[in-house]
């Protein structure tokens, strides 16, 4: 999963706003991870160096994140946006030239 994770976020490179949802992912991932296991290692004393220099990484992530989030362009096109309505989609057709009502003259 990191590894597809990592090839997206290279990808993010060059279409830097579709990648947006990932970063959240991250954000999400990274923020849990902390408050649910290294946070209460942290308090208990039961760091050891590896789980340190995981805290750490993900103390960045979860500090740097919102630093480089464009929190405009993801308020408007994630939260403020109409989404899409569920249930069967109906398509409407333009009107065909032959569809005219047909007129008669007397």
């Amino acid at each position: 999963m990191l590894g597809a994770v990592a090839l997206l976020a290279v990808l993010g490179i060059r279409y830097p706003l579709k990648m947006l949802p990932l970063l959240f992912f991250e954000f999400v991932w990274k923020s849990i991870w902390v408050f649910a296991f290294g946070l209460p290692l942290l308090l208990s004393g039961g760091l050891d160096p590896n789980t340190t220099e995981t805290l750490t990484a993900c103390l960045m992530g979860v500090a740097l994140v919102p630093l480089v989030m464009p929190w405009g362009y993801a308020l408007k096109h994630y939260l403020r946006a109409p989404g899409d309505r569920w249930g069967k989609q109906v398509t409407v057709r333009p009107p065909l030239p032959s569809d005219k009502p047909k007129t008669y003259q007397h």
